[in-house]
């Protein structure tokens, strides 16, 4: 800005003297005559150059004697307010989803049937896949005669010994035989549900892998993918360092850049282990998926905010100075005179943390203060100047 003006008056000031210069040297007119002659007209001009210093120093004189003698330097100045300041830290993220499962089956055997298509939303118990029993079926039947066979002599036992009639030893092995069958039917019935493949949550099945008719291997042949993309987040492995700053709460932006799309968010959870490998705890945070374009293992970029400060006072760090010690210090502007003069004063300040081109001041400033921008290389403590206005 100051070397803006500097440039502007010299300018102004050259072109001024070249117009005068002009009408001077038009109004002169040199004698064509004997050496003699030219040798007094020289004369004449030296005089009136003379004249005309004297006249032009006095002038000076007068100018400086009315500004109080004082030359000031021209500087620009920032008037200092608190803003909300909000640091942040920006990672790697991953997509995840937790309702995303490859079904494998529990039973051993073939695949008779595939109730559903790719792409087809299903509910959760929805029955997806039916394996073949291998007869479990028909000895669920006959277990279950024999279940109301011994049911039938337990209650008549009962109703005897309720009676005071017979001993209780057949009592006894009467009751435990119908418990005992009871617990075989409830088991054939467990072993029986497992030919048979639910959905364990409301989603889309992704993908069928088996086919009809294949072999099923218990949990080695997967079926299907089912994906739910209504329940998802970002995952992310942060510094240790940021232990103490980042909680549960914490304020969060993710970036999807495939999708060219942001959301807000906060952190849900923070983990409890710190990975010995890369010294990193996890950090989870949920986004929103209302179009369902948002999918598994997409990249994402999570900035998690890790220091906040609603009155925060925030300067350039063009205008900051280190002396010989390394200690960092401002000008400020005080005394203020009349037509914006003022002196400025060496302020020391304490630096907190940073952000894009600005740096907190924790320490040394006040609202308000008008620190030195624009001319402040050339200032010492102390010294005289005049502030304008940006």
């Amino acid at each position: 800005m100051k070397k803006t003006i500097i440039s502007l008056s010299f300018s102004l000031l050259l072109m001024a003297c070249g117009q005068e210069t002009e009408k001077a040297v038009s109004s002169i007119t040199v004698n064509k005559g004997t050496l003699d002659e030219l040798q007094i007209q020289k004369a004449n001009y030296t005089l009136q150059i003379k004249e005309l210093t004297l006249a032009l120093d006095s002038l000076n004189q007068k100018l400086e004697k009315m500004s109080g003698g004082q030359k000031r330097v021209l500087v620009t100045a920032l008037e200092i307010k608190s803003q909300i300041f909000n640091h942040t830290i920006e990672i790697q993220a991953n997509i995840k989803t937790r309702q995303n499962l490859q079904l494998f089956p529990e039973f051993g055997g073939r695949l008779n049937q595939i109730l559903v298509k790719e792409g087809q939303e299903v509910k959760k118990g929805t029955l997806l896949a039916v394996i073949d029993d291998a007869g479990l079926q028909d000895q669920l039947d006959q277990m279950k005669l024999q279940l109301q066979l011994v049911k039938t002599t337990f209650e008549r036992t009962q109703r005897l010994w309720d009676q005071k009639i017979g001993s209780e030893m057949m009592y006894l092995e009467a009751k435990t035989r119908f418990k005992s069958q009871q617990k075989q039917v409830a088991q054939m019935r467990n072993q029986l549900s497992k030919t048979r493949i639910y959905a364990p949550f409301s989603g889309v099945i992704d993908e069928i892998i088996a086919r009809k008719g294949s072999a099923l291997t218990p949990g080695m042949t997967p079926i299907m993918r089912i994906v739910n993309l209504d329940n998802m987040y970002v995952e992310s492995d942060v510094p240790e360092n940021y232990l103490a700053n980042i909680t549960k709460g914490s304020f969060a932006k993710v970036s999807i850049p495939v999708l060219n799309e942001t959301q807000n968010t906060l952190v849900r959870q923070t983990g409890n282990f710190i990975q010995p490998n890369n010294r990193t705890f996890r950090v989870e945070a949920p986004i929103k998926n209302p179009t369902g374009m948002i999918k598994p293992n997409l990249n994402a970029r999570i900035s998690i905010v890790d220091y906040s400060n609603p009155e925060a006072l925030m300067i350039p760090f063009r205008v900051i100075r280190e002396n010989a010690k390394g200690d960092s210090f401002v000008f400020i502007l005080t005394g203020q005179e009349q037509d914006n003069e003022y002196i400025t004063e060496q302020r020391f300040v304490t630096l907190g943390m940073s952000k894009n081109e600005l740096v907190e001041i924790t320490k040394g400033l006040n609202t308000e203060d008008l620190i030195v921008d624009e001319g402040v290389s050339l200032l010492v403590t102390g010294q005289k100047v005049k502030r304008i206005e940006q």
